[in-house]
This record gives structure tokens, sequence and C-alpha cells, in this order.
């Protein structure tokens, strides 16, 4: 083989070799632009994403604003409810106190004067229905049923007819 043919034979291996490599950097090229252009989208989809996941943490945060809200309300409310229990178990203790002195006060008037009590018991109730409500409630409140004395000692105060 003649020198020019192995020089021309070189040649081709070295141009077939650049072609190669040619080859190799361009396929790797079109390889990094196609990822590139991957990774654009991903982070394209991730932006869109990001805005729905700050507009559901949004939400959850306001969500959570109002149960913070509602349960301070219920506190509130719960508060409101103990203080008015405590009035009513209040204002309960002191009807009970002034019912008790009322009793006291009738058992009294009935020791100081026992002819007006028999004479309560066998005249005819007369009272107002206003007044009859009270007393019959005055009556069971302070455990004297059967009893009814209080409507009857102010009709038999003003009553003409009673002697006293």
């Amino acid at each position: 083989m003649s020198t020019s043919n192995v020089v021309w034979i070189a040649v081709a291996a070295i141009a077939a070799i650049l072609l190669v490599v040619v080859l190799v950097v361009a396929l790797n090229g079109a390889k990094n632009r196609r990822r590139r252009r991957q990774a654009e989208e991903i982070r394209e989809q991730a932006k869109l994403e990001t805005a729905k996941v700050e507009r559901r943490e949004a939400l959850a945060a306001e969500t959570a604003a109002k149960a913070r809200a509602a349960q301070a309300e219920a506190e509130a409310k719960a508060a409101e409810a103990a203080r008015l229990q405590e009035r009513a178990a209040s204002h309960q203790s002191d009807a009970a106190t002034s019912r008790e002195q009322l009793k006291e006060q009738w058992e009294r008037a009935d020791t100081l004067d026992p002819k007006a009590a028999k004479a309560d018991a066998s005249a005819p109730d007369n009272t107002p229905a206003s007044d009859q409500a009270w007393s019959g409630e005055q009556v069971t409140d302070a455990g004297l049923s059967g009893h009814n004395r209080s409507a009857n000692y102010r009709d038999a105060e003003t009553s003409p007819t009673t002697s006293g």
C-alpha cells in the first residue's frame, strides 16, 4: 500500500471520528435542550401548583381564624352562661331565704293570734286570682301544703266582719 493510500485512510478515519464526535455533541446538545424544556415545563407547573397551594394555605388560615373566633365566642357564651347560672342560684337562694322568713312571720302571727288562724282556716277564699296564685306558690314552696294562709290573713285584717 502506498503512502498516499495510508494518508487517505488516515484522513478518512479522522473524518469519521470527527463526524462521530460532531454527531455525539449534536445529540448531547439536543438532549440537553430537551431536558431544559422539560425542566422549564416542570417549573411552570410548579408555579401553578404553588399558587394553588398558597390559596389553600390562605383558606386554611382563614378557616383556622374563624375556628378560633368561634371558640372564643363559645367560651364567652359559656362564661356568660356560668355567670347567669350563678345569678340564678343566688336569686333562688334569696327567694328561699325570703320564703323562710315569710313562713316564720306567718308562724309568729299564728302564735300571737291563734283565733285568726282558726278563722282563716274556716273562712271562704275570696281573694283575687293573682293573690291566690301567689299564696298557693308561697304555701307550696314554703312546705305548708294544704294550709293556705297568706291571702286569708290580709282579708281577715281588712274585713269588717272579722273581730279582732
